[in-house]
């Protein structure tokens, strides 16, 4: 057998093995330095829909600049132009017993956990926690508009199940289940872990 032939079977088994490896990237990507980046599949992607969220900004004559990309994720500074979809809204909401916190669109609160960092940027809410306390999670034909937010501090980090949890000043940022209306701040203070986020990232609290 010529050594071209010895090659082109041993070349076979290495292809097929990237191919595999290429299937088990999660949806989130990443980099050899844990920072996200888009797989080249997905690019196109989040370009239609950055210009499709382009095009109905300029539409309703509200056009917004990027404030910050991370990977794949364009950030924009605050509300969502009307008619715009695909979009994670961050909003702040102001409470007369913990003072302003950050909220979804929909008014619900967002919550950082004292068992999770910042630097890095690592959840350790998983499994039976991550029932109790649902993460915000971005996807790959989203992006983000944060109202009285700083676009600079909002990003995401990838989940050990491969969804992509926002983050706010490096702390992931979470859901309670029990709250059930705008307004609800049911999971401030439970456990003496979980509070209530504040636009800087820090504990909503007026202690």
């Amino acid at each position: 057998m010529s050594s071209a032939n010895r090659f082109q079977r041993a070349a076979v088994p290495a292809a097929a093995a990237a191919v595999v490896l290429a299937g088990l990237l999660s949806a989130c990507g990443g980099d050899k330095d844990g920072r996200p980046e888009p797989a080249a599949a997905s690019t196109s992607q989040a370009a239609s829909s950055t210009t499709s969220t382009a095009t109905l900004a300029t539409a309703a004559g509200q056009a917004s600049a990027v404030a910050k990309t991370q990977g794949w994720l364009k950030i924009y500074g605050g509300a969502a132009p009307a008619g715009t979809a695909n979009v994670v809204q961050l909003n702040v909401t102001d409470n007369p017993s913990v003072g302003q916190y950050v909220s979804d669109g929909s008014g619900r609160a967002l919550y950082r956990f004292d068992k999770d960092t910042a630097k890095p940027s690592v959840s350790n809410c998983a499994g039976p926690c991550a029932v109790t306390w649902p993460p915000l999670i971005v996807a790959r034909d989203q992006s983000v508009y944060a109202a009285g937010v700083d676009p600079q501090l909002v990003g995401f980090i990838e989940r050990p199940d491969g969804t992509c949890q926002i983050t706010i000043a490096g702390w992931p940022v979470y859901y309670f289940s029990k709250d059930k209306k705008p307004g609800d701040l049911l999971g401030q203070g439970v456990g003496g872990t979980w509070f209530a986020v504040a636009p800087d990232g820090g504990k909503a609290t007026r202690d």
